[in-house]
């Protein structure tokens, strides 16, 4: 029998970093995420960079688009150190960034990677020009840079040539385009590392909103190139469709070990959480078996045989009960997101995944006894008739401070 081991074999890229992040290499797929604030608006984009890096974001990219962003972008490094947030800020710089970090060096020094659109900063003479002069101003300052390119802002140049190219008129329009995108990104890393940028500093992203294109692209600048790249499905859409595409494309991406770094691209609902995205990028990367995050969750999906509003009351309850408290527990509980922990609805699977994970509760289904039981490790220790939500959460923070609390004794029970 052939057993599948995790995290799956990943391509071996160049090791950066990011600011403090390491990148690339055997580093951590690393979780980033955006904000929708107003760069320029401090007191509002530092309360967002705030919240999505506890929620987990790794780092956070901000657009750079104007004076008044970039004059901001200082103060709002200046505002999250003081308040113990040490995380890297991105610059997404279009059309103008060249202008902007040259007229801002207090905003150049205090990103930690400059994210650069190749196609949208210029034609021929004066797209060289600025592109050389966003690169000379990463190596002044010894900073990274992102060559993020996109579907909807790509290089005509590039494309012009493609097009021009004798055997194009028998290779499928959209594959073209796909060359397209993989060749803006290689020749502008290219470009930049003839500049002096060093080749572990360059970062590549290539951005579609179509699932099997972006698979596609991916795969082949993967092929073509050993720098560290960024995942992204651009414009995946709202809701549903949003993750599931994005996840779908992300997911066979990293299982043939492709990626460094992710961001979950998603529209939020109107006045949603911005974090949403980053607690679906950590799911998917939990769910891979890549990497850890939080206690695992298990809950079967109700039938006929459950009572349902208790059961979803509990499920939810317990899954809104980690989420609170993890910011405080992970630095209490060292190894705490490896708990596995099982809400079932009846007795047909309710037993058995409750022993298999470390700590569970078996719903009483319809007909059956009104008594809960739970297990720990395997065996039961307890039957729940009353409160059973506040009385299985007793248990589990007993049970979580035995086990990780590093000043207690080893007793799980």
């Amino acid at each position: 029998m052939q057993y599948f081991s995790h995290p799956f074999p990943r391509r071996r890229s160049l090791a950066g970093r990011i600011g403090n992040i390491n990148i690339g290499g055997d580093a951590p797929i690393v979780v980033q995420s955006m904000t929708n604030t107003d760069t320029a608006d401090i007191k509002n984009s530092v309360k967002q960079i705030a919240i999505l890096y506890r929620s987990g974001s790794e780092v956070v990219r901000l657009p750079i688009d104007r004076n008044e962003s970039a004059a901001a972008l200082p103060h709002i490094r200046e505002q999250l150190d003081n308040i113990g947030i040490h995380v890297p800020l991105i610059g997404d710089f279009h059309y103008i960034g060249h202008r902007l970090l040259a007229n801002h060096p207090a905003c150049a020094e205090a990103l930690a990677k400059y994210r650069i659109n190749p196609g949208n900063i210029g034609f021929r003479e004066k797209h060289d020009k600025n592109f050389s002069a966003i690169v000379e101003t990463a190596i002044r300052y010894n900073k990274p840079i992102r060559i993020g390119v996109n579907g909807g802002s790509l290089d005509q140049e590039i494309l012009k040539k493609l097009m021009m190219n004798k055997s194009a008129q028998e290779i499928p329009y959209s594959n073209i385009i796909q060359e397209a995108i993989v060749q803006s990104a290689l020749i502008s890393a290219q470009f930049s590392e003839k500049i002096g940028l060093p080749r572990n500093k360059i970062i590549l992203s290539a951005k579609v909103s179509d699932v099997q294109e972006l698979i596609a692209i991916y795969t082949t600048l993967a092929t073509r190139c050993d720098h560290a790249i960024h995942l992204g499905l651009t414009e995946a859409g709202m809701g549903a469709k949003g993750i599931i595409a994005s996840s779908a494309a992300i997911a066979i991406l990293l299982q043939q070990g492709i990626g460094d770094t992710i961001r979950i691209s998603i529209t939020p609902e109107p006045k949603g959480e911005r974090t949403y995205e980053v607690r679906i990028a950590q799911e998917l990367l939990q769910v891979l078996g890549i990497r850890k995050f939080l206690p695992t969750v298990t809950a079967c999906p109700g039938c006929g045989r459950t009572t349902s509003s208790v059961f979803q009351e509990l499920a939810k309850k317990i899954q809104d009960y980690i989420q609170e408290n993890m910011p405080i527990w992970q630095g209490q509980y060292p190894g705490i997101e490896t708990l596995r922990i099982a809400v079932m609805g009846c007795i047909v699977n309710g037993p058995g995944e409750s022993k298999h994970a470390d700590i569970g509760i078996s719903l009483p289904g319809i007909g059956e006894k009104p008594a809960a039981l739970v297990f720990i490790e395997g065996k039961q220790v307890a039957i729940l008739r009353h409160n059973i939500s506040d009385e299985f959460k007793k248990i589990l923070i007993h049970y979580i401070k035995n086990r990780f609390d590093p000043n207690k004794s080893s007793d799980k029970n």
